[in-house]
């Protein structure tokens, strides 16, 4: 056994690859595809490895294209990078195919000596306070999903609020507030699906809120995202004097973290600037207030919201003071993190919303390991951390697989083919990676019949319908 650049090797005697499969297609599991195919063993020429990676959607990238605003600063450097991995054509992508119906676990573990499991995390976690199951209460999570163009959710939103509550200090709340504040014109410039632009279009949007629970040097937002606030057209910043209070941990933060620094900066200049505020839009951001209720009018939809004021503790946690505002809003979204769904046949934590595992190694109730099954990303260790803590969970895993493979058992029929024989057998309608750059094209063909506000070609249209992309993917379309 050796080690080089963080990756565990194992030297292997088999005069077949070792064959893996990858379940979902976003970050986690691109990145821990990829790892697999540079061990030093394989790099060496010791062992060979075949990876094929699933997805339930018919196009890779998870998140990136369905969690992720499509107006975000950093989506394309993201996707390029990923794009740059399966474009080498040593990973094989199999795009509309659901793990548990169209494929189980017996199956994969049949025709593969191991499975990593990158699921991630796309529902809500729950607001626990009352009112929240209201008409006009909504998880952030699924409005994401709509102006994303996830092909399982409607393609109508009900976008009738004049007033909005924004729950959350992360930059899934940041992107939530700044779509909902946002023209619908300007965000032509990106690849929004028609129909996302003409619910925003209709919109009668004045005001969005956005809350957070701790005060202004405790939030999870990044700078550049903070920073893009301040780029959309005809929209105001509002904060309030009020609610710039520090303490002792906020000191601190502020003069030892250059991210804080940099956040307080932005903040501080929107603090000072004393300009009239004439937009059609305001965007307004709230600290050191919690949720207590969501109020409703005698026909169950949203009329309110009920902050209570919070002070910092000294170590930047909080508590309430018993002192309340009501504000008037027609819609509420929190944005308070997400939470992990259970797969089939897989021991499951409901309450962290995580596949049972040790260090990436799958586990059962009593902590004995799965035999070749293993975890990465958000469905490994829940919804927490960006592209970094990503990239060393995969290596962590990836290390585990390559210490255990020695031992594990082997598949009964590993032959490359013999997958592909099996979807083909079941009638999945299954895409590729080759299907993913003709629907690529094909949507960057759909831009330039459009145009965007200025009048020119859009870069991309976004097809949404799950069965248009698999038939273009497929070929079934004609370019």
């Amino acid at each position: 056994m050796c080690a080089s650049k963080g990756i565990t090797t194992v030297t292997t005697p088999s005069s077949r690859p070792l064959r893996v499969a990858v379940i979902g297609a976003g970050p986690a599991g691109i990145y821990a595809a990829d790892m697999i195919t540079k061990t030093e063993a394989v790099r060496e020429g010791e062992i060979e490895v075949s990876v094929d990676l699933f997805d339930r959607y018919p196009t890779p990238f998870g998140l990136i294209r369905y969690g992720v605003a499509p107006d975000h600063p950093r989506i394309k450097g993201i996707v390029t990078a990923l794009r740059s991995i399966l474009s080498r054509g040593d990973i094989r992508f199999f795009g509309n195919v659901e793990y548990g119906r169209d494929i189980t676990l017996g199956e994969f573990l049949t025709h593969y000596d191991a499975v990593i499991f990158a699921t991630g995390a796309v529902n809500d976690a729950p607001l626990d306070i009352p009112g929240a199951d209201l008409d006009g209460s909504y998880g952030a999570a699924r409005f994401v999903a709509w102006y994303d163009g996830h092909p399982d959710y409607p393609r109508t939103w009900p976008l009738e609020a004049k007033e909005i509550a924004v729950i959350g200090n992360g930059n899934v709340a940041l992107d939530v507030a700044r779509v909902l504040s946002k023209h619908a014109e300007d965000m032509l410039v990106t690849e929004i699906p028609e129909n996302v632009y003409e619910g925003l279009r209709k919109s009668p949007v004045t005001d969005v809120h956005i809350f957070g629970r701790r005060g202004p040097a405790q939030i999870k937002f990044t700078p550049l995202e903070l920073r893009e606030l301040a780029k959309s057209r005809d929209v105001d910043i509002v904060v309030y004097d009020e609610d710039f209070q520090f303490d002792e941990a906020s000191e601190k933060a502020m003069a030892e973290n250059n991210q804080t620094k940099v956040m307080m900066k932005t903040l501080q200049k929107w603090r000072e600037d004393d300009s009239p505020k004439t937009a059609s839009r305001r965007l307004h951001l709230h600290f050191l207030q919690t949720p207590e209720e969501i109020l409703g009018d005698e026909n169950g939809k949203v009329r309110a919201i009920r902050m209570e004021r919070t002070r910092l503790n000294g170590d930047a946690s909080v508590t309430g003071t018993g002192e309340y505002t009501q504000y008037p809003v027609q819609a509420v979204y929190h944005a308070i993190g997400y939470l992990g769904s259970p797969l089939p046949e897989l021991p499951f934590d409901p309450e962290r919303g995580v596949i049972l595992n040790e260090e990436g190694r799958v586990v059962d109730a009593d902590g004995a390991p799965l035999p070749g099954v293993y975890a990465t990303g958000w469905i490994k260790r829940g919804p927490v951390g960006l592209i970094g803590a990503t990239k060393s969970d995969a290596l962590e895993t990836v290390n585990h697989l390559i210490e255990d493979h020695a031992s594990l058992a082997d598949p009964e029929n590993p032959e490359p083919e013999a997958v592909v024989a099996l979807l083909k057998e079941k009638g999945v309608p299954y895409t590729t990676w080759e299907g993913w750059l003709t629907l690529d094209e094909h949507e960057q063909v759909l831009g330039q019949a459009s145009q965007d506000a200025q009048g020119n070609p859009r870069e991309r249209v976004k097809v949404v319908e799950r069965d248009e992309m698999v038939a273009v993917s497929r070929g079934a379309v004609q370019q």
